[in-house]
């Protein structure tokens, strides 16, 4: 499903000094007050923010009903009947969901149908935040001992985010946020669909929808991906393309899920490489400052059920969709009355 993007010795050095150079000088400048002093620059007082409570029993059974459909394998009929409840799903909580079909040629020259689902709230706003990830799942597993041929079911990797996300439109549509700022939930398609060692053969979905945007001109302040956010061992490193190209965004998250009570999940480290995901081509293409929640172990991998038929329902922890869930939830409503 990802591709890690192997640096060497200058580029690595390069992309640190671009992420160092965001980072603000800890030192005070010559002639600042004391932080002490009388003439201190206060710390100003956040508005109160009621963030509805996220139920991780919710974004479970939001992955279960993705999972029972089976392996969502572009151009299957599971595939088709998956699209078209998560369609009907987000029209519940947002009624202008739309879904934005494309015909893709993958790496293998087939031509692979994408259903890239977009739900818009507040869509009148012009201070939009972008949720994002895939939902397709990965058509062999090819990191498997045996039925290496088969496809996945991807609870974890395809259905764990979509289902947080998936909670958080519910909470949207019970909770309306100030009018002011808008949210839209995309649920790109054929992510999973490529081969390691071909260029851009992943992440189709995103792709075209990064080139041909749902609406002219759209723009969201940042973007947000989740990808493989439910495992009970889920470690969120900072991943190294995230602090490239939004720095301020991962920090925004990071820290919120560290004052929330996650600093075993949401780990201050970069991960050991760049990771090609859906976020790549958000950031490059529709110039959308955009990160990546993913799980990436501190030694370079992506879990031990990562692309095998391990990657059920035995893959999720409720504990860790809380974790996300909420620290996405908080972030949400503290943004719409600025409180963050």
């Amino acid at each position: 499903m990802k591709t890690v993007i192997r640096l060497g010795g200058a580029a690595v050095f390069a992309l640190l000094l671009t992420v160092f150079a965001c980072t603000p000088d800890s030192k005070q400048p010559s002639g600042a007050p004391a932080s002490g002093s009388a003439t201190a620059e206060q710390t100003p007082v956040r508005p109160a923010v009621n963030a509805p409570a996220f139920n991780a029993d919710s974004a479970y059974a939001y992955i279960q009903k993705q999972v029972d459909f089976g392996p969502r394998v572009p151009g299957t009929a599971q595939h088709k009947a998956c699209a078209q409840w998560l369609e009907a799903t987000l029209k519940r909580f947002a009624p202008n969901t739309t879904t934005q079909a494309a015909t893709v040629t993958a790496h293998d020259d087939k031509k692979l149908p994408v259903y890239n689902i977009i739900a818009a709230f507040n869509p009148q706003a012009t201070r939009r935040i972008l949720l994002c990830s895939h939902w397709d799942s990965r058509p062999n597993a090819d990191q498997d001992t045996e039925r290496t041929k088969e496809p996945i079911l991807g609870a974890n990797d395809g259905a764990s985010g979509v289902g947080v996300l998936l909670e958080i439109g519910r909470l949207l549509a019970a909770n309306p946020l100030p009018s002011s700022l808008g949210i839209d939930i995309v649920l790109f398609d054929t992510e999973d669909y490529g081969d390691y060692g071909i260029d851009d053969s992943f992440c189709l979905g995103s792709q075209y929808w990064s080139k041909n945007l749902h609406t002219p001109g759209y723009r969201a302040e940042y973007g947000i991906l989740l990808d493989m956010v439910g495992a009970p061992d889920a470690l969120f490193l900072q991943e190294q393309n995230s602090l490239g190209y939004a720095p301020h965004v991962v920090k925004k998250v990071w820290n919120l899920g560290n004052e929330l009570g996650y600093g075993s999940y949401f780990i201050n480290k970069p991960t050991r490489a760049p990771i090609t995901d859906d976020h790549l081509y958000v950031n490059q293409n529709a110039k959308i400052p955009t990160i990546d929640i993913i799980h990436y172990t501190y030694e370079g991998e992506f879990g031990h059920f990562w692309h095998t038929h391990k990657d059920n329902m035995n893959a999720i922890s409720k504990t860790t969709l809380q974790a996300v869930g909420h620290t996405l939830t908080t972030l949400v409503y503290r943004e719409s009355v600025n409180a963050i």
